[in-house]
């Protein structure tokens, strides 16, 4: 099988870039693939794919950019040209751009594949049904929050054109069957992006590293664990660090930068900016915990699945996608009430006074991650497009006898 993933890919910064990096070194592995085209976005560099186990060729074709309005001829071209046997979405509908109409138009790709007669897979790792528009930062009015659902709902329907659109969480399932009679939806979990030997629990000498990872600015805020942190400092002798590892969402440019100057007071506080691939692990490594101080959420969590195979203990919000997540695949951690202070305080002072209920929370999490390993969520994806292969083999059978 040559198969083609339309998707952001280090160096690129556009979302889910790193999800696409091991999709990529998973599906390298898998000896049904021949060869892999990597559909990206224009970067100034090449594409990461400098792999040390062996695996099938992966051809790269940087074909679109953020926020192009000509994104469905470049891409459409290329996979004329490259002429793949399947192709694979990685997408959330800001995917494209954080322009409305160069987001929406390279959501109309998946159906301009399926009408080509190729075997489309749409990965989609969040649906409008489930974004609070406002905590997310796309709009406060309510008025174009109902303008922004109904082209919401419009676009998900083309998406649903593809062969097989698979979510991370059964929600997802349950809303896409119910609201748009859809009957062609896949539950595939999220996964876990690197399996590391379980950790000693223990820790480096010096403070306890309370860590959060992520794009912030618009639903994840980072003031609200600063200010936590300072709570328990003010009432313990427990020495933090804090560690706020990642960049600025790019709706908010220069918000981690205010962060920095407006509590540039806050001793043991760090800013550690974009987090290379190669560094992941240490980071991850050197903290005590990872802390979610999310006000909404929009799918599910590659930082939980990262913190889970690391073995760490998590503060997280107890609302949304989390909170199923935590559910149905066996992560566990103290929750907190995202309007509170005082509750992320406490939640994380448990963690911080108790080593034991650290390392029993990370052991947890540990186990929850390596059960559902990248290898094991490319199979699932591997299986879907050999069922829509058949499909198809079975509707020409039954288009011939019936002629």
């Amino acid at each position: 099988m040559k198969l083609a993933i339309v998707t952001a890919y280090p160096p690129s910064k556009v979302t889910l870039n790193e999800y696409a990096y091991h999709l990529v070194k998973h599906f390298r592995q898998k000896t049904e693939i021949t060869e892999l085209i990597l559909l990206t976005d224009t970067t100034s560099q090449k594409a990461d794919v400098n792999f040390s186990e062996d695996g099938c060729k992966v051809t790269v074709r940087q074909c679109w950019k953020f926020n192009s309005y000509t994104n469905i001829f470049s891409v459409m071209k290329a996979v004329k040209q490259t002429a793949p046997d399947g192709v694979l979405f990685n997408l959330q509908f800001m995917k494209f751009g954080d322009k409305k109409i160069a987001a929406a138009l390279g959501l109309l790709l998946p159906l301009l594949c399926k009408l080509r007669k190729i075997p489309t897979i749409v990965l989609l790792h969040n649906i409008m049904e489930q974004v609070d528009l406002k905590s997310a930062g796309f709009t406060k009015n309510k008025i174009v929050q109902k303008a922004y659902n109904f082209i919401g709902s419009t676009l998900t329907r083309f998406i649903l054109t593809a062969d097989t659109v698979a979510v991370t969480i059964s929600k997802y399932v349950e809303i896409l069957q119910e609201k748009y009679n859809a009957n062609n939806i896949a539950l595939i979990p999220h996964g876990t992006f690197e399996l590391p030997e379980e950790p000693s629990y223990e820790l480096p000498v010096g403070p306890l590293k309370i860590m959060t990872f992520g794009k912030f600015g618009t639903y994840k805020k980072v003031e609200i664990l600063i200010e936590a942190v300072e709570k328990i400092r003010s009432r313990t002798k427990a020495n933090l660090e804090i560690v706020i590892a990642g960049t600025d969402n790019p709706n908010v440019p220069g918000y981690l930068a205010s962060m920095k100057e407006k509590y540039h007071n806050v001793p043991q506080l760090t800013f550690t900016g974009y987090v290379a691939e190669e560094d992941v692990p240490i980071i991850f490594g050197e903290s005590a915990m990872v802390v979610f101080p999310y006000t909404s959420t929009t799918g599910s969590s590659g930082v939980l699945h990262q913190a889970g195979s690391y073995g760490k203990a998590v503060v997280m919000p107890d609302l949304g996608d989390l909170s199923i997540l935590v559910k149905e695949e066996g992560y566990n951690g103290e929750f907190f009430d995202p309007k509170s202070v005082d509750s992320l305080a406490n939640a994380i002072e448990k963690i911080v006074l108790d080593k034991e209920y650290r390392i029993s929370l990370g052991k947890t999490n540990y186990k929850a991650a390596t059960a559902l390993p990248m290898s094991k969520i490319t199979e699932m994806y591997l299986q879907e497009f050999k069922a829509i292969q058949q499909k198809n083999i079975s509707s020409l059978s039954i288009k011939k006898v019936t002629a």
